[in-house]
């Protein structure tokens, strides 16, 4: 009698086992498939906070706008910025990632390595907060998104899924927030306020700046005059 529960038991635990295999399958190929059909510029993907935010009912401000109509200094704001290699690499920064790991076996404060596709993956299919687990999840994601979408679809998906305050997402619902305009009239420097908020757009006020924010801002105004060849890809 023994022998038989022991045998249930484990045909059981092999049961669920296959199950949980199975599960895990089936949501590791929800971004693969969401990433060929996020492919046509007819589709308007939201992010997991924006899902969240329908979730408890708080509702969200988010106003699609294709990249041809985001001003061209914000564009290069953005990349200059966040993701200077974004033109050339494929979806990971191998340098910035390798400096990244350097410093946390070294026992420094990271610097911070994601890519513009990373960031992208991560708005849409993972959650925020700093864990390997993200980020061990966040790198392959990245290459493939970075392989199936071209740049300039990948930028346009990132500015328009972007959290730029609360409730608050996207370049066109921020720009017109923040300064009453739309995304296309955007200046050189009302651009680099909204793109110097991205790291903490809770806390950050671009249309309030404080003297740390409004000092990051010149200095991001400053490398997008001069982006040239790094801002290619979607120019």
């Amino acid at each position: 009698m023994a022998s038989i529960r022991k045998l249930l038991g484990t045909s059981r635990t092999r049961l669920w086992l296959r199950r949980l295999v199975k599960a895990a399958i089936v949501v590791a190929l929800i971004p693969v498939v969401l990433t060929i059909l996020y492919f046509p510029s007819f589709v308007h993907p939201v992010s997991t906070l924006m899902l969240r935010d329908l979730v408890t009912f708080q509702g969200y401000d988010r106003q699609w706008v294709a990249l041809e109509d985001v001003a061209p200094v914000m564009r290069r704001s953005v990349i200059m910025s966040e993701d200077g290699q974004f033109c050339s690499h494929f979806g990971v920064d191998l340098g910035e990632l390798k400096g990244e790991v350097e410093d946390l076996f070294a026992g420094r404060p990271t610097r911070g390595a994601s890519t513009i596709p990373m960031q992208t993956v991560k708005n849409l299919y993972l959650w925020n907060g700093r864990s390997f687990l993200r980020k061990a999840m966040e790198l392959p994601l990245a290459i493939y998104f970075d392989l199936v979408l071209p740049k300039y679809r990948i930028l346009e998906i990132y500015l328009n899924i972007a959290e730029w305050g609360p409730n608050i997402y996207g370049i066109e619902a921020a720009s017109q927030y923040y300064f009453g305009v739309s995304a296309k009239d955007l200046s050189a420097r009302q651009a680099a306020l909204l793109t110097s908020a991205l790291p903490n757009p809770i806390t950050r006020n671009p249309a309030k700046a404080k003297p740390g924010m409004r000092a990051i801002a010149r200095v991001i105004e400053r490398r997008a005059s001069r982006a040239g060849g790094y801002v290619d890809c979607v120019e």
